[in-house]
C-alpha cells in the first residue's frame, strides 16, 4: 500500500477573501501581474455571504456570522505573505488546501483551525475521510461549540446578518447627507485603476466609486459587457494591479463629493497617502478636469504628481510634449500696479520701470453675447454697439475688478503664453492676485466669468485651475451672475456726447447738483474725458475748466492719417491717465458748450485736476478762471511752474504780460441796470429760484384757461400715455387736482416725478396723472425762469444754510420784484433783486442779516455792488448776527475774500 505524497508547500500573497473558506493567492511578483489561484479551505464550510441580484438570479441575503468569518480572515491575511498547500480531490473542480501566516510551517498559523476554534465556520463530517487533521477539527469545533462561541450561539443570530443597501435611491440627496466627510469603507472590487466598488461601513451601502480628479486607462468591453481579453488597452492591466494590490480588500475612508450617473464620484484616503497622487506620479492616470473640479483639498496635489510623471515621461506619458512657450525667470513672476480694466479678463499693468504691460487673466471667460460660438474669432462690431452695456453680466464683472484693482499693487504669475493665431493675438495669461486672493476665482465665484474647458492633454491653463472649476461648481449651485436664470442687468445707458439735444436735457440737473459722482471711462487728452455718470446713467464728454491744455496726436479727419499733436501733449495725456483713468471722481457741472461737451471742475482723491495740471506745468491758466472761486489756487499752480521753469514754463522769460493785463482791468466798466418786472414762484435749497416775468402775466393765464378748458371737454383716457423721461406732458397738481404743463425727470414704477414748467416746482404724481400734452400748448416755453443771487454764497453751517433759504423765500416767495441780469455761469443767469416799493436791495438786507456771504468777483463793473455787500457783511460780523454769531467764520477761508 502507497502513501500519498505530503502536499506541496508554495509561497504567494494574498489577494482577497472571498469568504470565510475561500481565498484568492497571487504569486510573488516578478514584475508584471502575477498569476492568481483561488484556494478553498480543507475540511470546513464558511456561512454564506449576501450576493446582489444579476441577471436572472435573486438577491440573497448573508447568513448568520459570515460576514464576521470573512472580515476574520481578511483582517488577518489581505495583503500579507502565506505559505499554502494545495490539493484537488478527485471529481472535484475546486482545489482545496491550508493556509499558514508566518515563515514557515512549523511556526505559522494555521488559518483553518483559527475559523474552528473562533466558531466561525462548520466542520465537514459527513463523507469525508477522517485523518488526524480532521479529528483536531472536529474537537476544537466541539470546544467552540461548549463555549458557545461566534455561529454556535443559540441567541442574536439575526444581529448578524447584515442589511446591505445594493442601490442607493436619491445618490445627490446621499452625498449632501455626507457633508465631505470621510466614512469608513472596505474596497471590494476593483474595476479598473480608477473605479472601484465598495462597503460603506457600518452602514453597509454598497456604492460604485469613480476616485476624483484622474482617470486610467478602462478595460474594452466585449457584447456581454465584460472586460474583452482580446482588446488590449495601454496600462490598462498594470493600472488595475496598481491599485489591487494596495487597496482591494483594504481599510480605507472614502469622501463622497459628487454623482455621474449612477455612480459616485469621491476620494480615497488611506493611511499610507492617497491612491490618485500614486497613479498619477507613476503614470497610470491623467487628470481629469470635471471630476477635481468637485474636490475639496487636493487637486494641486493631484497636478504636481502627473507633472513629476510628464517630466520623467512615465508609462501614459512616454511621448510627452510641452504644448506652448515655456516662461522662466523673472518673466515668470512680478508685481505692478493696475492701470487699467480693460474688460472682464484683461488688465493692463504698470511696472517698476513705468513700462505698461497687458496680462490677461488665465483660463476664464468674461461675459459674452448670447449667439458668441466659442472658439471662434469675433464677428466685426456693429456700429452704436456697446458691448460694456448691452452683455449681460459684462458691466458688473468690469465693475467688479475696477473697485478692487485699480491703482492697487498686484503679484503676476504667468501661467501660459497662448501664441497668436488666427485673427487672436498673442495673449501673456497669468494668475493675479492682491493680498493672497486669486482675482479669477474671485470672479468666479460670483459668476462674473466662466472657465475655460481645455483638451485632456493640453497643459497650457492656470495654475490654479482646480480651484477656478471649484469655483464655477459653486456658483452654479448657488445660482450667481451668469448662472442666474432671473434677475438679468440691465443698463440703459445714455451716451450724451455729441448728442447736443441730449445733452441740454441732462445739463440742468448736473448744473443744479454741486458735485456728483463719475467714473472716468476714457481719456482722449489731458482735459478732455469721458465720464460715465452712475447717477444719471449716462456718458458724457467732460472737458476741465479753467485750463488750456495742449492735445497730443490723434487721428486725422475721416479716421485717414494722425494729426500731429502739441508740445507736451501726450505728457499731459499720460499725467491725467495716471492720475484718474478709470478712478471715481467728483465733478461740478459750469456750462456746455455747442457741441454739447460739459465744461467744469474735477476731483480725484481731493485734487482738482485743472490745479494739478497747471502745477505740473502740463497746463497754463485760460482767462476764462477769472470769475472762478478756483482762480487763487489756479494762478498759485501757474506761478509755480513758471518759477521752477516746468515743462511748458521751461523756457518762460517774464516780460510786461503782467503789467499789461493790469493795464487792461484798469478800464473802468459801468454797471448796467436793466431792471425787469418779476414774480418769484419757487426757491431751491441751493438758493436758486424760479421767477415769472409779470409781463408775461396774460399769456400765462391765458394759456392756463385753454389747457382747463380742453382736459374738461376731451377728458385724457386713463393709462393710455406711457411717460418717459424728458417728455415735456400735461400733469395734474396734487394740491388742487388741475392739470399743468410738466416735464418728466424720473419714472419710478407708479410714480414720476414732474418739473412744472410755468411754475418751477417738482413733485411725484400718479402716472395716471399724466397725459399727453395736445400740440398746440407744447410750442411755448415755460413760464418759469430759473436764475441764482449775484455776488453771494450761502453759509456752510446746514442751519444757517436752511435759514438762509426760509428768509430769502419769505422776502420773495409771490412778490413783485424788480430783476437786473449781473452775469452768467453757463447758461444760469446770476441777478439782483429790488423791492420796488422800498427801492431796497432784498440780497443786501439778507446779508445785513448775517444769513448770506458776499462773494468777491474781479469784475470791475461789479464792484461797486460787491463794496456795498461788503458793508452789509461787515456790519453783520460786528453786530454777531446769525452765521456770525460765534465770531468770524471765514477766517479759515479767506481765499474767498479778495484775489
Amino acid at each position: 500500500m502507497t502513501t500519498a505524497p505530503p502536499p506541496q508547500v508554495k509561497r504567494g500573497i494574498v489577494k482577497q477573501v472571498l469568504s470565510g473558506d475561500s481565498v484568492i493567492i497571487r504569486g510573488v511578483p516578478k514584475g508584471g501581474p502575477p498569476p492568481e489561484k483561488q484556494i478553498n479551505l480543507s475540511n470546513i464550510t464558511a456561512p454564506k455571504l449576501a450576493r446582489r441580484a444579476i441577471g436572472s438570479a435573486d438577491e440573497t441575503k448573508d447568513e448568520p456570522y459570515a460576514w464576521e468569518s470573512r472580515e476574520f480572515l481578511r483582517k488577518k491575511i489581505v495583503g500579507e505573505e502565506v505559505l499554502f498547500t494545495v490539493e484537488k480531490p478527485p471529481n472535484a473542480k475546486r482545489e482545496y488546501g491550508v493556509i499558514y501566516l508566518g515563515k514557515d510551517i512549523a511556526t505559522g498559523e494555521n488559518l483553518t483551525k483559527m475559523l474552528v476554534e473562533e466558531g466561525l465556520v462548520s466542520v465537514r463530517r459527513e463523507g469525508v475521510r477522517i485523518t488526524d487533521e480532521l479529528q483536531e477539527l472536529m474537537s476544537l469545533e466541539d470546544q467552540a461549540k461548549s463555549s458557545v462561541k461566534g455561529k454556535w450561539n443559540a441567541t442574536g443570530a439575526q444581529e448578524h446578518v447584515r442589511d446591505i443597501k445594493w442601490s442607493t435611491e436619491n445618490m445627490r440627496n446621499f452625498v449632501d447627507k455626507c457633508g465631505g466627510k470621510p466614512i469608513k469603507a472596505v474596497i471590494e472590487h476593483v474595476r479598473d485603476g480608477s473605479t472601484v466598488r465598495a462597503f460603506l461601513v457600518p452602514d453597509f451601502y454598497y456604492i460604485t466609486l469613480m476616485i476624483s480628479g484622474i482617470r486610467c486607462p478602462g478595460f474594452k468591453l466585449d457584447a456581454e459587457g465584460k472586460p474583452d481579453p482580446s482588446a488590449v488597452v495601454p496600462y490598462a492591466e498594470e493600472a488595475k494591479f496598481f491599485v489591487e494590490s494596495r487597496l482591494l480588500q483594504r481599510d480605507v475612508e472614502i469622501v463622497l463629493e459628487s454623482v455621474n450617473n449612477n455612480n459616485f464620484v469621491g476620494s480615497i484616503v488611506h493611511p499610507k497617502g492617497n491612491i490618485a497622487e500614486a497613479l498619477l506620479q507613476e503614470g497610470f492616470a491623467r487628470c481629469v478636469d470635471w471630476s477635481m473640479a468637485f474636490m475639496k483639498t487636493g487637486a494641486d496635489k493631484l497636478r504636481a504628481a502627473e507633472k513629476i510623471a510628464k517630466d520623467a515621461k512615465k508609462r501614459l506619458w512616454k511621448d510627452y510634449q510641452a504644448t506652448g512657450p515655456q516662461v522662466t525667470g523673472k518673466d515668470k513672476e512680478f508685481g505692478g500696479t493696475v492701470y487699467e480694466v480693460v474688460n472682464g479678463d484683461a488688465l493692463v499693468v504698470k511696472l517698476a520701470d513705468g513700462a505698461l504691460k497687458k496680462v490677461f487673466l488665465a483660463s476664464i471667460r468674461p461675459p459674452r453675447p448670447a449667439d458668441e460660438k466659442p472658439g471662434e474669432p469675433l464677428p466685426p462690431r456693429q456700429k452704436g454697439s456697446r458691448p460694456l452695456y448691452d452683455i449681460p453680466w459684462m458691466f458688473e464683472a468690469r465693475e467688479f475688478l475696477r473697485k478692487k484693482l485699480i491703482g492697487k499693487r498686484v503679484h503676476i504669475v504667468v501661467d501660459y503664453i497662448q501664441v497668436a493665431k488666427d485673427n487672436f493675438p498673442e495673449k501673456i495669461c497669468c494668475t493675479v492676485t492682491i493680498g493672497g486672493v486669486n482675482v479669477a476665482e474671485a470672479m468666479v465665484s460670483k459668476g462674473l466669468a466662466t472657465v475655460l474647458r481645455y483638451r485632456q492633454d493640453d497643459d497650457q491653463r492656470s495654475s490654479h485651475y482646480d480651484e477656478l472649476m471649484a469655483a464655477e461648481v459653486k456658483a452654479q449651485k448657488s445660482g450667481s451672475g451668469l448662472h442666474s436664470k432671473k434677475n438679468i442687468p440691465t443698463h440703459r445707458v445714455a451716451d450724451v456726447a455729441g448728442d447736443v439735444t441730449k445733452a441740454k436735457q441732462f445739463f440742468p440737473f448736473l448744473q443744479r447738483a454741486a458735485r456728483t459722482e463719475a467714473v472716468v471711462e476714457f481719456i482722449a487728452s489731458g482735459s478732455r474725458l469721458r465720464l460715465f455718470i452712475p447717477k444719471e446713467t449716462c456718458l458724457v464728454t467732460f472737458l476741465l475748466a479753467g485750463i488750456s491744455c495742449p492735445r497730443g496726436s490723434r487721428p486725422g479727419p475721416g479716421n485717414v492719417g494722425t494729426m500731429d499733436g502739441e508740445p507736451f501733449g501726450e505728457e499731459a495725456l499720460a499725467f491725467t491717465k495716471d492720475k484718474c483713468l478709470q478712478r471715481e471722481v467728483e465733478i461740478h457741472v459750469e456750462s456746455m458748450d455747442k457741441a454739447g461737451n460739459f465744461i467744469g471742475w474735477l476731483w480725484v482723491d481731493g485734487t482738482n485736476l485743472s490745479v494739478a495740471l497747471v502745477e505740473e506745468g502740463y497746463a497754463n491758466v485760460h482767462f476764462s478762471a477769472e470769475r472762478s472761486e478756483h482762480y487763487r489756487a489756479l494762478k498759485n499752480a501757474e506761478d509755480s511752474a513758471k518759477d521752477k521753469r516746468l515743462r511748458r514754463w521751461k523756457d518762460y522769460v517774464e516780460d510786461h504780460e503782467e503789467e499789461e493785463k493790469k493795464v487792461e482791468e484798469d478800464k473802468v466798466l459801468e454797471r448796467k441796470v436793466d431792471y425787469k418786472s418779476v414774480m418769484v414762484i419757487e426757491t431751491t435749497p441751493e438758493l436758486h429760484f424760479y421767477a415769472q416775468l409779470v409781463e408775461q402775466g396774460p399769456k400765462l393765464e391765458a394759456l392756463m384757461n385753454n389747457i382747463r378748458q380742453e382736459f374738461t371737454t376731451s377728458p385724457p383716457l386713463a393709462g393710455a400715455f406711457t411717460p418717459k423721461r424728458g417728455d415735456v406732458c400735461a400733469a395734474k397738481f396734487p394740491q388742487d387736482n388741475q392739470w399743468y404743463r410738466a416735464k418728466i425727470e424720473k419714472v419710478s414704477g407708479p410714480q414720476v416725478l414732474v418739473f412744472y414748467i410755468d411754475y418751477g416746482n417738482r413733485e411725484y404724481v400718479k402716472v395716471t396723472d399724466c397725459a399727453s400734452l395736445p400740440s398746440l400748448f407744447g410750442h411755448e416755453k415755460g413760464y418759469a425762469h430759473e436764475y441764482c443771487l449775484a455776488c453771494v454764497t450761502l453759509p456752510k453751517d446746514p442751519e444757517y444754510r436752511d435759514e438762509a433759504v426760509r428768509a430769502f423765500a419769505n422776502d420773495t416767495m409771490n412778490r413783485t420784484l424788480h430783476l437786473n441780469v449781473e452775469y452768467k455761469v453757463g447758461s444760469l443767469q446770476h441777478v439782483t433783486l429790488v423791492d420796488p416799493s422800498t427801492e431796497e436791495d432784498v440780497v443786501k438786507a439778507l446779508i445785513a442779516d448775517g444769513l448770506l456771504m458776499c462773494e468777491s468777483r474781479r469784475e470791475k463793473r461789479l464792484q461797486k455792488l460787491v463794496h456795498e455787500y461788503k458793508a452789509a457783511q461787515d456790519s453783520a460780523k460786528k453786530a454777531h448776527l446769525n452765521m456770525w454769531e460765534y465770531g468770524d467764520v471765514t477766517e479759515d477761508d479767506a481765499k474767498e475774500f479778495g484775489v
